[in-house]
């Protein structure tokens, strides 16, 4: 099966076309203009990419919502992640703002929502995938993206953060390699 993937990011592309093969992702056409992520849960956000990807393309879309949640600051940033800082804020300025606000060694829970819309058929399904760890005192490492440098997973007991474990590393424990198994599982089940 080949998928629309309902994202911008380039980051995320890349990391979904390792995790569901070998299903196929294709990259959303430019022309697809994406709801806003002004859900108040990651699911809600994914599956509102995931409509509106289907809907413009008439294919099986596929969208993620994600984010890091700080048990120190009662779940933020959560859905507001990609806009922690501000609007148009970097990785890293929402990093530093993360970093400045929670203290080193706080419970951190990365969570990802994985929404399925195939439009032939009107079937929806979301999965969630779940990574916790503990916020580093200071960014570590140049692998990855977002809080990576500063993610310390709860699965691994060697002291690297997200951001310098390999990339096969990171898909085998992170939450968008935990979803992405649970929607093939899921596939694999429905079909």
């Amino acid at each position: 099966m080949r998928f629309v993937l309902a994202t911008r990011n380039a980051h995320k592309a890349e990391e979904f076309a390792h995790m569901l093969a070998p299903h196929g992702v294709d990259p959303l056409p430019d022309d697809v203009v994406l709801p806003p992520e002004d859900g108040e849960t990651f699911a809600e956000n994914a599956l509102g990419k995931a409509r509106a990807a289907a809907r413009a393309t008439g294919r099986v879309a596929i969208a993620d919502d994600s984010g890091i949640a700080s048990a120190a600051l009662d779940g933020r940033p959560g859905v507001r992640s990609a806009r922690f800082a501000g609007e148009d804020a970097t990785d890293a300025e929402n990093l530093a703002k993360l970093l400045a606000e929670a203290p080193a060694g706080s419970a951190v829970a990365y969570i990802c929502a994985l929404a399925y819309v195939d439009p032939s058929d009107g079937t929806e399904h979301v999965v969630e995938g779940r990574c916790t760890g503990t916020l580093a005192a200071e960014p570590r490492g140049d692998g990855g993206f977002g809080y990576d440098p500063a993610f310390l997973p709860d699965d691994r007991d060697d002291g690297r953060t997200m951001a310098e474990i390999t990339a096969a590393e990171k898909a085998a424990i992170s939450h968008r390699g935990r979803a992405a198994r649970a929607l093939l599982a899921w596939l694999t089940s429905a079909g």
